[in-house]
Formats: C-alpha cells, sequence, structure tokens
C-alpha cells in the first residue's frame, strides 16, 4: 500500500496513456473539466443569493453532484496528464456572476440558468460520447462510463430547473437561448486554450 495506508488509485497514469489518441482525450478532459469547474461556480453564485430561500436544498443538492463531478475530472487531469485551460479564472468570475446574476432574478431566472447550462452540456457530453465510440470504445471504457454518468446527472439538473418553473421566466427563450450561446464560447474556447 502506498504511504500513508491509501488505496491506490483505480486509474493508473500507465494504463490510462496507453494507446490512446491523446489529442482526443486532452480535449475532452480539459473542456469536462472547465465545464464542471465553471458548473460549481454557477452554483455557488445561485447559492450566494438564493441559499437561504425554499430553492436552496435543491440548489445545494445539484451543487453537491457538480463538486463530485470536479472531484473526479481533476483526478483524470492527473492520470491522463492532461493541462487545465488557461481560461480558469476568467471561468471562475463568469460562473460566479452568471449564477448570481440569474438568482437575482429569482427562483425562476436561477431555474432558467440550470436548464440552459445543463441542456448544452448533455448535448456536450453526447458529442463526446459518440466520439470515443468511434475511436473505441473498449480502450475508452472508463471515460465513456464517467461521461455517461455525468450526462446522465446533467440531464437530471436539467429536469429539476424545468419542474420548479424554469420556463416561466420572463424571457425564458432570450435567456436561454443567451446562456447556451456562452456555453458554446466557452466549450469552444477551452477545448483548445
Amino acid at each position: 500500500a502506498p504511504a500513508g495506508g491509501a488505496a491506490p488509485r483505480p486509474c493508473s497514469t500507465r494504463a490510462a496513456l496507453q494507446g490512446v489518441n491523446k489529442p482526443v482525450v486532452d480535449r475532452i478532459i480539459r473542456v469536462d473539466h472547465a465545464g464542471e469547474y465553471g458548473a460549481n461556480r454557477i452554483y455557488a453564485g445561485q447559492m450566494a443569493v438564493l441559499g437561504r430561500s425554499s430553492v436552496g436544498p435543491v440548489i445545494q443538492q445539484m451543487w453537491d453532484q457538480e463538486k463530485d463531478h470536479l472531484k473526479k475530472f481533476n483526478e483524470l487531469m492527473v492520470a491522463y496528464r492532461v493541462r487545465p485551460t488557461v481560461l480558469l479564472p476568467f471561468w471562475n468570475v463568469a460562473g460566479f456572476v452568471l449564477g448570481a446574476g440569474s438568482a437575482l432574478l429569482g427562483k425562476k431566472g436561477a431555474m432558467a440558468c440550470t436548464v440552459a447550462v445543463e441542456e448544452s452540456i448533455s448535448d456536450h457530453y453526447n458529442s463526446q460520447i459518440r466520439t470515443l465510440m468511434e475511436e473505441d470504445p473498449e480502450k475508452y471504457k472508463e471515460l465513456l462510463q464517467v461521461i455517461k454518468q455525468f450526462r446522465d446527472d446533467e440531464l437530471e439538473h436539467h429536469d429539476i430547473g424545468i419542474e420548479h418553473d424554469a420556463e416561466a421566466t420572463p424571457a425564458y427563450t432570450v435567456l436561454k437561448t443567451a446562456i447556451q450561446l456562452g456555453c458554446k464560447a466557452a466549450i469552444f474556447l477551452s477545448e483548445r486554450i
């Protein structure tokens, strides 16, 4: 056993790097790490405004799942030797501002933000699943399992947002479209920079 009696990590660096398409894996892990980081900051912003409201426990539950997602991508970045996007400081601020700003519109505004972001992220995860399946589903088994589970969690968050009246937000379609355009830009930039 390693020092301190800790159990060995389930994903060794040697096994993780053997035979993978490194540019594809780097891009996927980098952007997913950035996305989960941004999601954490969005929920932090929402909790700063609505944490003591009736919807606070719902937001906290979703945030707790996002914290687990970020923890896993932190581990995968080490295992696959992927550098984070240089835009993390920007996503730190932008995510918090988006979360707090949407929460200032009230519960419905926060949920509209959740629906828009989670729909974008689940679509993005589906695209990554297709890419990895085309590459080699067996070689990317662990990564595929992680992405599929997280996509399902994001879809659950989307549905929670719908159940909590996201679509009743004033100018919902405009707000959703603007947030999703921002998500697409963030994905594009975080994959590359």
